[in-house]
């Protein structure tokens, strides 16, 4: 079974318009990454915040991609355009 991923974003003040072609240009990365299956972004205009809704095969799947963006410097680049780091939490499918 997969898992459901999200990243609250809060992003800077008037920054989401210099942060979209830096997902342009990543979000191929994430979606090519062993245990992806997909990845949205979504925007709140009114209170700055992005969520990055993602489905993985399992939660070590994703924790290796965030390891492999902390090491290649990808995750700095994106802090860089957020006032705090990402809330990341992790759910599972609960059939009823």
């Amino acid at each position: 079974m997969s898992v459901k991923v999200t990243l609250n974003c809060q992003v800077k003040t008037e920054q989401f318009q210099a942060l979209l072609p830096f997902l342009e240009s990543n979000l191929p990365n994430v979606r090519g990454f062993k245990g992806n299956i997909h990845v949205s972004v979504l925007f709140d205009e009114e209170n700055n915040e992005m969520l990055l809704d993602e489905e993985w095969l399992t939660i070590e799947d994703h924790r290796e991609y965030l390891s492999f963006i902390h090491e290649n410097g990808v995750l700095k680049e994106l802090s860089s355009f957020l006032s705090e780091p990402p809330i990341i939490k992790y759910f599972n499918k609960v059939e009823i």
